[in-house]
Order: structure tokens, then sequence, then C-alpha cells
């Protein structure tokens, strides 16, 4: 379990880490300055709010909510595509974790339990990256889409955007059919990456051990 949990506090680092980096290459100088190019949580935000939070949300519901967030200049970036890219940039930071993750167990001689841990680790990288993929006001996939809505779309969605990702938490808590689809979607994606569905649930099992 600690193993689980300190590699998804890390990799909150590393997906706030991906924002930054292509924010800084689409011209937001100001990235550097506030020290997220350098790991350290404690420049994204609160600590306790943006990675305490998420650890606890994880524990409880199985979901990896958003945690730590990079105030970017989007002023400052040259093209509604690059500010995509930004948007884009953690979830497939998350992804990519997934995919090294499931290559790591599939390719290296480790103890089971260290593979069941990897696993699940991996599979927590992938229910992050379709999380966030999904474009809902205050996710990142509704920041890749943004740029190219019109003026009154954003207005509406800066209304919604500071409770719409706790909304879809409660569905995806709350109502069985919304997890079902949600958990699915993830479980095809951690196949196409590689990933050992047996190791995985077996790990997922035991991090939520108290259902």
């Amino acid at each position: 379990m600690l193993l689980v949990l300190g590699g998804w506090a890390v990799s909150l680092c590393l997906h706030e880490f991906g924002h930054a980096w292509v924010a800084l290459r689409g011209g937001d100088r100001s990235v550097r300055d506030k020290g997220y190019l350098t790991l350290d949580i404690r420049r994204y935000t609160d600590p306790v709010l943006s990675f305490g939070l998420p650890v606890v949300f994880l524990l409880l519901g199985g979901i990896p909510l958003p945690g730590g967030a990079v105030w970017i200049e989007h002023g400052a970036i040259r093209s509604r595509a690059a500010r995509s890219l930004v948007s884009l940039a953690g979830p497939a930071v998350n992804l990519v974790l997934g995919a090294a993750l499931t290559i790591a167990v599939a390719t290296v001689s480790m103890p089971v339990g260290l593979a069941v841990g990897l696993s699940c680790l991996a599979l927590i990288q992938v229910l992050a990256f379709v999380l966030n993929i999904l474009p809902v006001p205050g996710l990142d996939g509704f920041g890749v889409l943004e740029p190219y809505l019109s003026a009154p779309a954003r207005r509406l969605a800066s209304r919604v955007r500071p409770w719409a990702p706790l909304a879809l938490f409660v569905l995806l808590i709350g109502v069985p059919g919304v997890a079902a689809v949600f958990f699915d979607l993830a479980y095809a994606v951690f196949d196409a990456v590689g990933g050992d569905g047996r190791y995985a649930a077996a790990g997922y099992g035991e991090l939520l051990f108290w259902r």
C-alpha cells in the first residue's frame, strides 16, 4: 500500500511538471520562476489540499482525483494549440507512467508482491488519465477544448468549474452505472498498454481492503 500511495503522490508532481514544462515551451516563462520545474511538492499549491486529499479520496473511493495545480499564464502561451497541449500534457504523463510500469512488470523479473503493487499503481495512472481527459470543466480534458470554445461557452464553464469535478466524483461513487462505464473504459485502456488485469485487481483490492 505504501508503494502505491507513495507512487501516486510522486505521479501527482510529475503530472503538474508536465503541464509546466509544456507551458514553458509554449511561452510562459513564469513557471520557471514559480518553481514548478523543480518537482518540489511545496510548489504545487497547498500540499495538504493538493496532495493529501487526493490520497484520501483514492483510499476512500478508489478514484484518483486531480491533485496539485500549477498556475499557468495562459495569455503568455503563443497559440490555442499550445494552450490545448498544456492541458493535455498532465494526463499524457499519467498514461506514459502507466505504460512504463506495465512494461516493467512484463519484462523485469520481480517478486509477485512487487508486481501486484506496480500493476495497481499502473492502473491508477490509467484511471487518472481517463478521469482527467473527460471534457468536464475543471479537468484537463475540458482545458484541451476550451481554447476553441466561444466566449459565452467559456463564461458558462467558469461558473460550473468550481463544483463540476466534485459532482463527477459523487456520480462515480454513488451511481453504479456511471462507475461501471468509467472502469470499463479504464480497463480497456489498461489492457491496451499491456497491463496485467489480475495483478492490478489484486492490488486494487488490497488498497481498498476496508470495503
